[in-house]
């Protein structure tokens, strides 16, 4: 009995998960944007300190910037957390920045435009930043044949509002499962499109790798992908201006060494990736996605343990 009521009370949970998106997103849509980011900003400022995600983006913080006062760190929790709202609050509304132009700026625009026209494929490679979703707008826009990958929701309902919310603009994602979902990457760039993965979340089955001077999982698929096909890696990063307006930079673009040692290169590799990383949170410490547990679970204890 308990067996065959469980998969109905998920259900249950998942429709009324879905609801509330549709009521959030019904809201959103009645008011400016500014003003729906502006709110976002307001509600995850407010109610973000009271979850348990603020210890995990506190442990961060305070294992990136190890000498900040205490002051720091609550002035950057604040910030992080405006962060997070305006990005959260902004998702239903997506077409809506997609449609003003004016809203997004691209840097680099031109090494995007050379993929569009011959110059790819590549691997590109970003990290959650700002309203990170604006990146894959600008790659549609640029014409970029490109698999946009995502990792799909545990809810499936939610899911598919998702994937629908993003076609509202022109993105189409792929999410890759398993060796499956990795074999299509390849095929597409064996195709000459390229791929888009955000490269900066723990991956369990990943190369342990130092990020801020502990050892992080870290996803080898990009760097993999790069040697595999001899293709460059084309880091992006996407700052808030103000309000519901962004700057997408295309950075300058590397190739990986190939010396034969396929686990060394590889390594070497997501080194460089995490550099990058590391780079851009320094640079905009308030705009990366701090509540996601990024180091080992051992991590989060020890600092709770020790009352941090």
């Amino acid at each position: 009995m308990t067996e065959s009521r469980s998969p109905r009370r998920q259900s249950l949970l998942w429709h009324i998960e879905a609801w509330l998106y549709d009521i959030a997103r019904f809201l959103a849509r009645l008011f400016p944007v500014d003003a729906v980011s502006d709110f976002g900003a307001c509600l995850f400022r407010t109610l973000g300190p009271l979850t348990s995600a603020h210890h995990v983006a506190e442990t961060n913080l305070r294992i990136v910037f190890p000498t900040a006062t205490e002051p720091d760190i609550r002035r950057m929790l604040r910030a992080q957390w405006e962060e997070t709202g305006r990005w959260m609050a902004e998702f239903p509304i997506l077409d809506r920045i997609a449609e003003e132009p004016d809203r997004i700026q691209v840097e680099g625009l031109e090494r995007l435009t050379a993929l569009a026209n011959g110059g790819g494929p590549a691997v590109l490679i970003s990290g959650h930043f700002s309203n990170f979703d604006v990146m894959a707008l600008a790659i549609v826009r640029a014409g970029v044949q490109c698999q946009i990958t995502y990792r799909a929701t545990n809810n499936p309902y939610v899911d598919a509002r998702i994937v629908a919310n993003r076609r509202r603009y022109g993105v189409k994602l792929f999410a890759p499962k398993g060796a499956d979902g990795a074999r299509e990457l390849f095929r597409a760039l064996a195709r000459g499109e390229s791929v888009a993965l955000l490269n900066d979340q723990k991956f369990n089955g990943g190369v342990a790798a130092p990020f801020f001077g502990r050892m992080a999982r870290t996803a080898p698929g990009p760097s993999t992908f790069a040697l595999r096909y001899g293709v460059p890696i084309q880091p992006m990063s996407v700052q808030r201006l103000r309000g519901a307006r962004f700057k997408v930079i295309v950075h300058e673009p590397f190739r990986l060494e190939d010396t034969g040692d396929r686990n060394a290169d590889i390594m070497a590799a997501v080194g460089r990736i995490n550099a990058f990383m590391e780079e851009r949170v320094l640079a905009r410490p308030a705009e990366w996605f701090w509540v996601h547990k990024r180091w080992p679970n051992e991590t989060y204890k020890a600092k709770a343990k020790a009352g941090v």
